[in-house]
């Protein structure tokens, strides 16, 4: 069929001038007029769009993406009043040859439009040959993301080279993506994981694999990508995701083990910042049934510490002559039995009062043994709650757990310490009476909940999270923490006022080996640091020695000194006067305002879902009580501890969203207004004037004029919005008619050279400009928006 049979009624290459020019004076309102009443007047609006999409490509010369977004955005707005234009009515022939050049279409430009094409032309349903056909000329024409992009979306993995698809993305540094196409697919994951350890073989040589992939051409970056310790933790990372057996990833978990060997040596013999019998405990479990690990051990002995131990430890594992360094054998035959022996000297029970020289030189716990209390029965968690719940109290809380050496799994809390004034609590979590007990777990949420007691910790973050991890139910029933001060942000706050910077810098301020983090502190309040031989000691070891449990106790009952001197003279410090309110200020007042809103605030809630058919995403228990009171569907709940980005993906695709950049903004980030006042330069720069912000407009068209910042090119910021006229701001008061006032303040007088437009929200008079957070929107959501990479990328 001929182009003007197909689009018989409307002028084609009229119309896409005309829309292209529309598009370029961002008249979008009039082009959504224009091609709604084209498509109407068209016979056949399926082929017509077709014509218009690749007729907009010729007079843009291929940078017409956006456009043609918009217009596939609008085709299915359209489409939503005319049903009619779908290929259901269509026979097989003409079915068939629209899904021909739709396909064709997205050969021949390679847009980031591809799912509504999809949808509207049902190219799913099109023989998996002429699928499999498209994506190996779009894989050979170098088009590897396209290739890969597409093929997940008709869903065409099982029937792809796995290696071909994946290989040359990764090369590229583009591993998400790897991870989308085996999504849903278990062996495509292990087969991924696996890939990727093979590339950590001592062999492996990246010139080799290259040469298979002439057409793909690494940056240097990406070249520094592809090396053994970042490629390991990507395999370590995506063997917990994917939860794959460490036997199939040989490569990484030794190379892994290998890196931590040699950590511990450093440690122990270099920085000698960790007991020798600490080493061992680590040692021994790392390098266990593996003659390789072994080998090594030996010869970094021989290197870092004598001939006698090494030779000690290559006859524990009773090592091949052959493969020993030079001199060990020699040293082995020259020992007796006994002499060989790796056990710890035997001496007498170690004492709880540390050595004069360690009391001299660290902070000292001024406790005796019998007031540190181990738990590990459910009475005796009984009477630690007792003990620890009383009102108005003061606890020093903190944890440990075993230093994750060369493992996979993730860590779990050994030993969890809890110090009130004279006594100190050490929760056994390695005790199964008590590790999961429904008594423990309440014990120590109603501890962190209670707004009573003070806890301080320090950077407890980290302990909450490997606390959360162990009790599911923490994340089940996610519980209110309150009363808990994080001496880490008071650290912060000191270093500041130390330094005289009000900004925010590291804890770590010493040079050399210094002290850092709680052991700082420490040192700057109470006079002297902390002992921290032990703290990567295996705290899963049973019994505990008595260094790790005056280790344990020392490190929460110091919280309670430190606290203790802060607030008897904080002016001194240079903090307010009530420490608590250091991390909190902004939480307080937050929980301040809301407290006597709440209910109405799910009341509100309830009633706009209702009343504007809109979707309610939530977190924790509001959710439970909210979704019984809406429609089915109406209430989402997500996964606060996941970053904002992965939250936004997840309720795209749960809804099946579709955007394009014309989306991004289209509402206030303030407010949700969708109604938007565009401000030129000249009249933002009169306004601030008239207001004393800015004074100098001469000066500043001077800059203006020599400035070599430039718009952007082509239409950028294009949001589906409503416009408000002119007249909707009141000249004398700035004002809108909602009561709303521009917020010109919010405008730095120096972006006037440089920013000729700018976009005022008539519900709250927020103020926008088109910058590079645009860009950088499109660039993080591009897979799901679908924009092109150019668009994306260009600032």
């Amino acid at each position: 069929m001929s182009l003007e049979g197909q689009s018989k009624g409307v002028d084609l290459p009229a119309l896409q001038e005309h829309l292209c020019g529309l598009w370029s004076r961002k008249e979008q309102e009039e082009l959504r007029q224009v091609l709604a009443s084209s498509l109407s007047k068209m016979q056949e609006p399926l082929a017509g769009l077709l014509d218009v999409l690749e007729g907009c490509l010729t007079v843009q010369k291929g940078k017409s993406t956006i456009l043609n977004q918009f217009i596939l955005t609008e085709f299915m707005r359209w489409r939503t009043n005319n049903p009619q234009a779908s290929l259901n009515g269509l026979r097989e022939e003409g079915r068939l040859r629209l899904q021909q050049k739709a396909l064709g279409l997205l050969t021949d430009s390679h847009p980031r439009y591809m799912d509504p094409l999809l949808e509207i032309y049902q190219l799913s349903s099109l023989k998996r040959p002429v699928l499999l056909e498209h994506v190996d000329f779009l894989h050979d024409c170098c088009c590897f993301k396209e290739a890969l992009i597409f093929g997940v979306k008709v869903e065409l993995q099982k029937d792809l080279d796995m290696e071909k698809m994946c290989v040359p993305l990764i090369l590229l540094d583009k591993l998400s993506l790897v991870e989308l196409y085996v999504r849903d697919h278990p062996d495509l994951q292990q087969r991924l994981v696996k890939l990727l350890d093979s590339w950590c073989e001592p062999n492996f040589n990246i010139q080799t694999l290259l040469s298979r992939y002439p057409n793909v051409v690494l940056s240097k970056h990406q070249r520094d990508q592809i090396q053994p310790k970042l490629l390991i933790k990507h395999v370590f990372r995506l063997m917990e995701k994917f939860c794959i057996d460490p036997g199939l990833c040989s490569n990484s978990v030794y190379k892994r083990k290998l890196y931590s060997l040699r950590f511990l040596m450093y440690k122990t013999f270099g920085e000698k910042s960790m007991s020798e019998e600490n080493w061992r405990d680590h040692v021994q479990a790392m390098i266990e049934g593996n003659t390789e690990l072994q080998v090594q051990l030996v010869q970094l002995l021989v290197k870092h510490c004598s001939l006698k131990t090494a030779a000690q430890w290559a006859a524990h594992y009773n090592l091949p002559r052959n493969r020993l360094p030079l001199g060990v054998w020699d040293k082995i035959q020259s020992l007796s039995p006994k002499q060989l022996e790796i056990h710890a000297v035997s001496g007498p029970p170690e004492s709880w009062t540390p050595r004069q020289s360690d009391q001299q030189k660290y902070y000292q716990l001024p406790l005796p043994r019998e007031n540190v209390h181990f738990v590990e029965t459910l009475d005796e968690v009984e009477q630690c709650r007792e003990a620890v719940l009383k009102p108005g109290g003061v606890v020093g809380m903190d944890m440990e757990w075993r230093a994750g050496f060369g493992t996979v799994s993730s860590q779990h809390v050994a030993l969890i310490q809890l110090a009130v004034q004279d006594r100190v609590f050490l929760l056994d979590l390695c005790a199964h009476a008590i590790s999961h007990h429904s008594s423990t777990v309440n014990f120590i949420r109603a501890l962190l909940s209670d707004k009573n007691i003070l806890k301080l910790g320090y950077g407890m973050s980290g302990d909450l999270r490997s606390l959360v991890s162990m009790w599911p139910e923490l994340r089940e029933e996610p519980m209110k923490m309150e009363g808990v001060l994080d001496l880490l942000h008071v650290h912060q706050k000191l270093q500041r006022c130390w330094s005289g910077n009000k900004r925010c810098r590291s804890v770590e301020v010493s040079e050399g080996p210094a002290e850092k983090g709680l052991s700082l502190l420490v040192q700057q309040v109470l006079g002297k640091p902390l002992n921290k031989t032990e703290q990567l000691s295996n705290w899963e070891r049973r019994p505990l020695r008595t260094s790790q449990l005056r280790y344990a106790a020392t490190d929460a009952y110091c919280l309670l000194d430190v606290y203790l001197v802060l607030s008897r003279d904080s002016k001194a410090f240079g903090l307010p006067e009530d420490l608590r309110s250091i991390p909190s200020v902004q939480q307080a007042k937050s929980r301040k305002e809301k407290k006597p809103k709440e209910k109405n605030k799910q009341s509100k809630r309830r009633e706009l879902a209702r009343a504007e058919g809109r979707v309610i995403l939530t977190a924790g228990q509001p959710y439970q009580t909210l979704r019984s009171q809406v429609g089915e569907g109406r209430c989402l709940t997500l996964d606060c501890s996941e970053k904002a980005r992965d939250q936004a993906v997840h309720v795209l695709r749960h809804f099946h969203v579709h955007l394009t950049p014309a989306d991004i903004f289209s509402r206030c980030q303030a407010c949700n207004c969708n109604e938007y006042l565009k401000l030129s330069r000249e009249d933002m720069t009169r306004m601030m004037r008239e207001r004393d912000i800015v004074s100098k407009w001469d000066d500043c068209e001077s800059q203006a004029e020599s400035n070599s910042w430039r718009p952007p090119e082509g239409p950028e910021f294009t949001p589906h919005c409503r416009w408000a006229p002119r007249t909707a701001l009141d000249p004398q008061t700035f004002k809108f008619p909602s009561g709303a006032e521009v917020q010109l303040e919010t405008v730095p007088p120096a972006l006037l050279c440089q920013i000729p437009v700018y976009f005022i929200c008539t519900g709250c008079g927020k103020v926008f400009w088109e910058g590079t957070h645009y860009d950088r929107v499109l660039s993080q959501f591009q897979e799901v928006l679908h924009v092109s990479e150019d668009a994306a990328t260009k600032a």
